[in-house]
């Protein structure tokens, strides 16, 4: 796999608002007709309400008609509705009259066809309805919410407790880009999005709004989206079957040779952890190397896990190492992971800048102490390479660009973001809904947030499990911003491996690496884990 854009040919795309209206205005260039993908928009979120209401018949329906196309797929249900026996009421935020194009359309076939209408303005709100569709804002909307707009969907949302709420394409007042209400969105009991998700409603922080997520097909052609790349794609177990199957005759050096820099004595078990998920991970051979004191700690038993003492400086302490010594080392090895349990001390860091300057050096993932090390020398920055992975946590992320932890995580895409302006290489910020990016590449999303990842040393896996795959010779073309997508992909689906066994949780971090590659045996069976079915990030 030469490119990037291989890769992403794997995944689901995830169209940005903007993105989406280019969809839409290249199918119409094709020749099809908006007004049929408007009613293709409708029939499908009538399919998906059938699903969860097949009685129809006689059930009140109110249908908030907003300004624009999302209120021209409400116009469009409410046909449908009452063709299926149901009782729909359209309230439209502004007169008939103001309309325009294919929304007037529908609105003048859906008059003919008996659909009651009222204005919003003057409507009662006596004897709340079966149903309640939310058709008043698009995945366009960004900014806050005006207060008349704010007002109506809290009285939408205090009806959301007991009756069931239908959100067309994006709950309104949700950002399809970031995923955050405004400062409210619609609370719906079931979301459907028209032909993709947007990168929004698969966030961790739009989960309370988008309720069960249903992605449907609305007749855009394949032709249409593969001329119009997407800036954000989903990593779910789909990318897994991108990774080729052993090559035959191979030996071990066929797989690369990782060598893990971490584990400071007291804290050998995170360098331990690293090794051991990277053999899981497919790597031919693993070496650690690490002050001499904690070697034993970082081996824990594991003979498959070569040791490598470095001296010069005590049996605690990480040497002073002349740069040519150190690159001897490094040579010897396909890539490297630096970070876990190395620590912070003055040692430490004069360690890592001499690695960071070699002028050889093999990719390398950067994790844990060497991220905290990282923002205390910011300048070091720009030894990172376009070949190397740096795994930062909100906390590390957050001290990478001088900020509040609080402010990584309430906007994670414009950090990740900022986070790649600031090195060449590929940044996984992890936490509930991994991102994946680099500068001038789309941004990849894990849908995945299993509390089974939630465990101390978790995060000392997923840097082994990279450095694993950036060693093996197998996968040497493939870019590294591929290669971690694939790497957090499988560490999260290891995750959900270890919550079928231990669903109230309780598993080891050493048990998350052992599941790596029992993950890639249910893939290459068939047995293809995505996330809860009620949240398909693709059309179904």
């Amino acid at each position: 796999m030469r490119s990037s854009a291989d890769f992403f040919k794997f995944l689901p795309p995830l169209p940005l608002p903007a993105e989406m209206r280019a969809w839409d205005a290249a199918a119409v260039r094709l020749g099809l007709p908006e007004v049929l993908l408007m009613e293709n928009a409708a029939n499908a979120a009538f399919e998906v309400l059938r699903v969860y209401r097949p009685h129809l018949a006689g059930q009140t329906v109110w249908l908030f008609m907003g300004s624009g196309n999302n209120g021209g797929d409400a116009v469009c249900l409410a046909r449908r509705l009452l063709d299926a026996g149901a009782r729909p009421l359209v309230l439209h935020t502004k007169t008939l009259g103001a309309y325009r194009g294919v929304t007037a359309r529908h609105l003048r076939i859906a008059r003919a066809a008996g659909v009651a209408f009222a204005p919003l303005a003057r409507h009662e709100w006596q004897e709340p309805p079966n149903i309640l569709v939310d058709g008043l804002l698009g995945t366009g909307f960004t900014g806050e919410l005006r207060p008349a707009l704010r007002a109506l969907i809290g009285r939408i949302n205090q009806l959301a407790s007991s009756r069931f709420v239908l959100a067309l394409d994006i709950p309104s007042g949700l950002n399809g880009t970031n995923g955050q209400p405004s400062p409210v969105a619609v609370r719906a009991t079931v979301t459907v999005s028209f032909a993709a998700a947007k990168p929004g409603l698969l966030l961790p922080s739009a989960r309370p709004w988008t309720g069960r997520l249903h992605v449907r097909d609305i007749g855009i052609p394949a032709a249409t989206r593969a001329a119009s790349p997407c800036g954000a794609y989903l990593l779910d177990g789909h990318c897994l079957r991108a990774l080729p199957d052993p090559p035959q005759n191979s030996y071990k050096n066929s797989f690369g040779h990782l060598l893990v820099l971490g584990g400071a004595p007291g804290m050998g078990g995170a360098a331990h952890l690293a090794a051991r998920a990277a053999l899981r991970a497919g790597a031919g051979l693993v070496t650690a190397a690490a002050p001499a004191a904690a070697l034993a700690d970082i081996k824990s038993n594991w003979p498959e896990i070569m040791t490598l003492p470095l001296t010069g400086a005590g049996a605690s302490r990480w040497p002073d190492m002349p740069a040519e010594e150190l690159q001897t080392i490094c040579a010897r090895h396909t890539a490297l992971v630096v970070g876990p349990g190395m620590g912070r001390g003055e040692d430490a860091a004069r360690f890592l800048g001499t690695l960071l300057h070699l002028p050889r050096r093999p990719p390398t993932v950067f994790d844990a102490d060497a991220l905290m090390l990282l923002a205390r020398s910011p300048a070091l920055l720009e030894q990172v390479t376009e070949r190397d992975i740096l795994t930062p946590h909100p906390g590390e992320a957050a001290a990478l660009l001088a900020c509040a932890t609080g402010e990584i995580q309430a906007a994670r895409p414009v950090a990740l973001a900022s986070l790649c302006s600031r090195c060449a290489g590929v940044v996984a910020l992890k936490g509930a809904g991994t991102l994946v990016g680099q500068a001038g590449a789309p941004l990849l999303l894990s849908p995945y947030d299993a509390p089974q990842l939630a465990v101390g040393g978790a995060g000392d896996v997923l840097a082994g499990c990279l450095g694993g795959l950036l060693a093996r010779g197998d996968l040497a073309e493939w870019p590294s911003i591929s290669l971690a997508g694939v790497g957090v992909s499988l560490h999260a689906l290891a995750g959900r491996f270890c919550a079928a066994v231990w669903p109230q949780r309780g598993n080891r971090a050493s048990e998350l690496a052992d599941a790596l590659p029992m993950v890639r045996a249910k893939i290459a069976n068939g047995a293809l884990d995505q996330p809860r079915q009620e949240r398909l990030p693709w059309p179904e």
